[in-house]
């Protein structure tokens, strides 16, 4: 099986080739981003992660602090069910999902998208980890990954995309999270990360399970 980077890789290809114009200004953007250093608030290793409690996609309510005390949490934030460097990584993180179980982990999945919109009720069945909603990003940004929205990048979205934002995020229009993936152990501290305002690339799963294994 192809790696996570591989396959993101893959689709920048595919989109540079189809569409070089918006690439470009996506680089530009994310290269804004760079320069005032977006994100670099971001939990950081062996900070104590805020506890949060949020409606899932079945609308029942995940507090951290509870989950953690089964065990290490694997919190991944990211865009929504809509943006397709997403779901290649949740499809990533569903195939180790076995693995970070096997290692007495959780995986849990937050985006802003409201709980009725993110997912169908067929998909909400066949998952086998925890997918919350963040409307608003509030939880994002108390992790330091919560990301105001270029206008190009909106622009594109609404325009050649037809996303609504607002609706999909109930209010919501401009704020979604850095693409970022925090380990927290039983404690409650980072003890990995990933976060890249490059929304197109994302943390291997790979890493993931070896930063487990490490405790």
């Amino acid at each position: 099986m192809s790696s996570l980077k591989s396959q993101t890789q893959a689709k920048v290809d595919a989109g540079r080739k189809n569409n070089p114009a918006f690439m470009e200004g996506v680089d530009r953007e994310i290269e804004k981003a760079r320069t005032f250093q977006q994100g670099e608030k971001a939990l950081d290793i062996n900070c104590t992660a805020p506890d949060f409690t949020l409606p899932s996609a079945t609308g029942e309510l995940f507090q951290l602090s509870e989950a953690l005390n089964k065990g290490a949490v694997v919190l991944t934030f990211y865009r929504g069910s809509w943006c397709p460097y997403c779901n290649l990584q949740l499809n990533a993180l569903q195939n180790i999902n076995g693995e970070i179980k096997a290692l007495d982990a959780q995986l849990v999945a937050i985006s802003p998208e409201s709980p009725d919109s993110s997912l169908s009720a067929e998909q909400i069945k066949q998952l086998p980890f925890t997918v919350l909603s963040d409307q608003g990003a509030k939880v994002a940004a108390t992790y330091g990954v919560a990301w105001e929205v270029p206008e190009f990048l909106l622009e594109h979205m609404l325009n050649d995309r037809q996303l609504d934002l607002e609706a999909i995020n109930n209010g919501n229009s401009n704020i979604l999270p850095i693409p970022a993936t925090f380990i927290l152990n039983k404690d409650g501290q980072v003890i990995w990360r990933y976060v890249d305002v490059d929304y197109r690339t994302r943390a291997e799963p790979q890493e993931i399970i070896e930063a487990l294994q490490k405790g």
